[in-house]
């Protein structure tokens, strides 16, 4: 009994509703669906809703049904289609042969709307928008019957064929639902539920004249397809008794069940199409993909993974109260993820010559290096080590402050993998700029070998100057910074200048001949990279930092 309690306990709370559904009988199956509107690309906040509902389809061994609610032609593209089939099926979830378009059913909505003028519950209206708004009401003052809502069946029917034929221009006549203008929930006082638009649509073509508004469709679209649980975000919950309604009204059998969940709201990032629509057609950022945003295309194409967003969501967990969360979490996530089974190189981003006075002008030893100390299955390679390298800028100081164990004159480190090296001079350019660093080596400290029994402090990574492949790097910081206020007093973005840092003189040592994009490695001391999905190639490397090797985030305990 103990064991029961504490299962009933672990379970969400959207969990424990499906549960008590089938145990009552109300459903004996469980079936859900994600329905995006194909407006715009899928974002994190997104992800949470897909993986909820796909896994509590597989939790229950029940049905996934991927489908688009498209019944507004006037922001919806193909291409907006295609980018979220691929971000869902990338995250894993698979509708297998169930996807479906609410543009599927157009004609049943649209008999299903004539089932309501025929019953009397919905009407033709022909006041102006404006008009609809102000007979509406407000939160404190009920709303005003329209002076169109008592025209008879006969007339309904007749008005509403002639919308569906084309006959009036866009605005000037709705259907509205007839339910209760004095109703405490605004979304009941008689809401629109069929408006006129002569536009094409991305699937229908040019059929279809009049669209229905979403609050109409889609629980029609649930209830034609079988849902059980249509689980939404919290915005929806003073939707609900209209759902419920038009379902009723429609008199379906085992009609579908909508439960709210608090949203995804994550710190310093961009969610809102409308912010971003903007950012891209502003030229701001590279495509809906640029990867200091937060679409799940951007997320992939920056370097984070399926199991680290799946990570990320349930250690989000499932509530009913909204609130949000630190972007550390995601990082933290995608680190986890990613320290213990990707492969680790060597990669100088501010590359600064080091030369080996007593190494000889033509030798290269190639050194035996692990890929992963932390995953031996990772296996080793080789890397080439000759008389000039590069070292990064930052690990060498003319003048350095206390306890800087880098390179330094006079001072001895150690070169990653490879031996002892001292500084003995340095060159500078007219500016005051290190260009050049001369050290010596001892032989006898050569990596794996006990370093004869000397210790240095400092360890530094370097990269074959003769052997290393010059690629370009690029390192992201949240392209807002909330801190400051997300908005300006105008309402835009306050953007932060140095979201984008571009490298274009970076060298990598050259074990990347095999790299193809989306290839995730660590760059030692310098952070999680990956190949860029769209720019990378082999005669012009391409490298997106994920994220940094050190994390101010822990986890709660």
């Amino acid at each position: 009994m103990e064991l029961d309690n504490k299962n009933v306990e672990s379970k969400n709370f959207i969990e424990q509703i499906i549960d008590k559904d089938l145990e009552e009988g109300r459903f004996d199956h469980v079936q859900t669906r994600f329905p995006p509107e194909p407006n715009g690309y899928l974002h994190i906040g997104h992800a949470k809703s897909i993986l909820l509902n796909y896994g509590i389809a597989k939790e229950y061994h029940g049905k996934f049904n991927m489908r688009f609610d498209d019944t507004n032609p006037t922001k919806e593209k193909e291409e907006f289609v295609q980018s979220i089939l691929e971000d869902i099926q990338w995250l894993g979830a698979d509708w297998e042969d169930r996807l479906f378009f609410a543009s599927d059913y157009f004609d049943e909505m649209y008999e299903a709307a004539v089932k309501l003028i025929k019953k009397g519950k919905a009407y033709v209206c022909d006041l102006s928008p404006e008009e609809i708004r102000e007979y509406r009401g407000t939160l404190t003052e009920p709303g005003k019957n329209s002076p169109y809502r008592n025209r008879s069946v006969e007339e309904n029917l007749e008005l509403f064929e002639n919308m569906k034929n084309g006959m009036y221009e866009d605005g000037t006549r709705v259907l509205r639902a007839k339910i209760d203008m004095a109703s405490p929930n605004i979304n009941m006082r008689d809401p629109i539920i069929y408006r006129v638009a002569h536009m094409s649509h991305h699937n229908t073509g040019d059929k279809w004249c009049i669209y229905p508004m979403y609050d109409f469709a889609h629980p029609i679209e649930d209830a034609i397809e079988g849902v059980t649980h249509s689980i939404c975000t919290l915005e929806f919950e003073d939707h609900r008794p209209l759902y419920d309604w038009v379902v009723n009204e429609l008199e379906y059998e085992n009609p579908p069940r909508q439960i709210e969940f608090a949203k995804l709201y994550v710190t310093n990032v961009v969610t809102g199409k409308r912010y971003i629509k903007q950012l891209v057609e502003d030229g701001i950022v590279d495509g809906w993909d640029d990867p200091r945003l937060v679409s799940i295309a951007a997320l992939r194409r920056r370097g984070f993974t399926p199991e680290s967003i799946k990570m990320f969501v349930e250690l989000c967990g499932i509530s009913k109260s909204n609130s949000s969360v630190d972007y550390a979490m995601l990082e933290y996530c995608i680190r986890e993820d990613l320290k213990a089974k990707k492969p680790r190189l060597m990669a100088v981003l501010d590359p600064v010559k080091v030369i080996i006075d007593n190494y000889p002008e033509d030798k290269v030893e190639w050194l035996e290096v692990a890929n992963n100390v932390e995953c031996p299955e990772l296996g080793s390679r080789k890397v080439p080590f000759c008389k000039e390298l590069y070292i990064d800028r930052e690990d060498f100081m003319e003048e350095p402050p206390k306890k800087y164990f880098r390179l330094f004159p006079g001072n001895e480190v150690r070169l990653m993998n490879a031996y002892f090296v001292k500084c003995v001079d340095y060159k500078k350019d007219e500016n005051g700029n290190i260009t050049e660093i001369h050290v010596t080596y001892d032989p006898e400290t050569k990596s794996g070998n006990g370093f004869n029994g000397r210790k240095v402090k400092g360890t530094i990574h370097w990269v074959s100057a003769r052997h290393g492949v010059k690629s370009e790097v690029r390192l992201y910081e949240n392209i807002v910074d909330e801190e400051k206020g997300k908005l300006n007093e105008d309402g835009t973005l306050n953007l932060n200048p140095n979201s984008l840092t571009v490298l274009k003189n970076c060298y990598i040592e050259p074990n990347i001949e095999d790299v193809k994009p989306e290839d995730k490695f660590q760059f030692v001391r310098q952070g999680y990279f990956c190949a860029d999905l769209k720019d990378y190639t082999g005669e012009h490397p391409v490298f997106n930092r994920i994220v940094s090797l050190k994390s101010s985030f822990k986890l709660p305990k």
